[in-house]
């Protein structure tokens, strides 16, 4: 009798351990957005060269509603960045989703394919991999 208890002891714990879930890449936590964008900003410290759409640095943090962190990799010609927009609420990318300019394309992160969304990245930047974009959010 005692061995069949530890067989059955056994198998429930090893059930539970195989359910248990894995923890979020950092690189995939929370809504995201990859969109190409032209470069705006005069460079100066009240307006940085920067993408369209990237929040201005200030002295407050990231907003809760708001789009909480980015990063970008310039086009070949500097004129358009590629950039991945974080945020806790895809409401966050309205204006991005829906600027109906075209001169930005967005795709979603999760949402689109990822071989689509190189290959319009590469019409812009040479070579473009999505390994390149390192969004991280704690």
């Amino acid at each position: 009798m005692k061995p069949v208890r530890k067989l059955a002891a056994l198998l429930v714990l090893s059930s539970a351990l195989m359910m248990a879930q894995r923890k979020v890449n950092l690189h995939n936590m929370y809504e995201r957005v990859i969109c190409v964008v032209p470069m705006v900003g005069k460079g100066t410290a009240d307006d940085p060269r920067r993408p369209m759409f990237a929040p201005l640095p200030g002295k407050e943090g990231p907003r809760a509603d708001g789009i909480m962190a980015w990063s970008f990799v310039l086009s070949d010609d500097g004129n358009m960045a590629v950039v991945e927009f974080v945020a806790r609420d895809r409401s966050a990318f309205k204006e991005i989703l829906n600027a109906g300019r075209a001169d930005v394309r967005s795709f979603r992160k999760g949402h689109d394919q990822r071989d689509d969304i190189e290959q319009e990245f590469r019409k812009h930047r040479k070579n473009f991999s999505m390994d390149e974009l390192r969004t991280v959010t704690r």
